[in-house]
């Protein structure tokens, strides 16, 4: 495939001072989205590997507005006045904007051609995307069936717990007494008719030193491996209803409750066939622009 010009104007803009306007826009971007950082902000290493990146991209950009399918491709003025307020709404007001542009060597007509550029770059690539591959029922069914595991929402447990914290500071907060205080709550848990939710509710609500407390120390519905692993392993072996503790983690002493077991499930591929043919359709197109633009790199060498 030969490239063929496709948008002289944009995609030949390569001498003197729009040249430089351009690769410093990429630049601004590079460290923006490699580093999270202002290009100021960046020490050798880092500016280096933007600089390096925003060659690349600049590169890139050239090469896809000189291809053929740049031909006919119009971005409306508003859609860059549009792109131009986004980027000044990112600060905190219009001369902090224009002493930014101006200390990394842009001007209003020089930021409007590279998000002008950019704008056609995103449309050339949804016009070759929107070329893939179609997606077919069986192939949505395939995955399904070859990431059932990924699919399948793991065992829950619907949890509360009673948190009272260690701190050497308040004597009552102290070892011993934090352990005769959790010690006295189970044991109100565990006689005769006091147990079950609504009782373990209630005493978190007086008695915990969390937050959750205020929720009546609800934790939610929780999966293995999200709380304190002192904590995962007591929950994880209760019955629903049941009560476990004193365990011990670095934030003090807890008694948990099971209130509800919720086993695995793996939904059916009626409920999620258009979540994975959605995956499967943004992939081709992926893979169908990767194609694409080896091809083009190929004509270039």
């Amino acid at each position: 495939m030969k490239a063929v010009p496709g948008s002289p104007r944009l995609a030949q803009e390569s001498g003197g001072e729009a040249s430089d306007a351009l690769y410093r826009y990429h630049l601004l971007r590079a460290a923006s989205e490699r580093f999270q950082r202002d290009l100021g902000a960046l020490d050798t290493r880092r500016r280096a590997e933007a600089s390096h990146q925003a060659q690349r991209t600049l590169d890139l950009e050239n090469l896809v507005l000189g291809s053929r399918e740049a031909l006919g491709v119009v971005i409306p003025p508003e859609r860059v006045d549009n792109a131009l307020g986004e980027l000044r709404a990112r600060y905190p007001d219009e001369e902090a904007f224009t002493l930014d542009m101006a200390r990394n060597g842009l001007t209003l007509a020089s930021l409007g051609l590279a998000l002008r550029r950019e704008l056609v770059f995103d449309a050339i690539l949804q016009r070759v995307g929107a070329r893939h591959p179609p997606v077919e029922e069986i192939d949505a069914w395939l995955y399904y069936e070859l990431h059932r595991e990924r699919l399948t929402r793991p065992e829950r447990r619907t949890a509360r717990h009673i948190l009272i914290t260690l701190n050497e500071a308040y004597p009552e907060n102290r070892r011993a007494a934090v352990l005769a205080r959790i010690e006295h709550l189970a044991d109100q848990l565990r006689a005769p008719g006091m147990g079950g939710a609504r009782r373990f509710a209630n005493l978190a609500e007086v008695h915990s030193e969390c937050p959750s407390a205020l929720e009546q120390g609800l934790l939610g519905e929780v999966e293995r491996g999200k709380l304190y692993p002192e904590l995962d392993a007591v929950l994880f072996r209760l019955e629903a209803g049941h009560f476990g503790g004193p365990v011990e983690t670095e934030l003090g002493f807890h008694l948990i409750f099971c209130e509800h077991i919720h086993a695995a499930t793996t939904p059916a591929f009626s409920q999620v066939r258009e979540a994975i043919r959605a995956r499967l359709v943004a992939r081709s197109r992926r893979d169908y622009q990767k194609a694409w633009l080896a091809e083009l790199r190929g004509s270039q060498a």
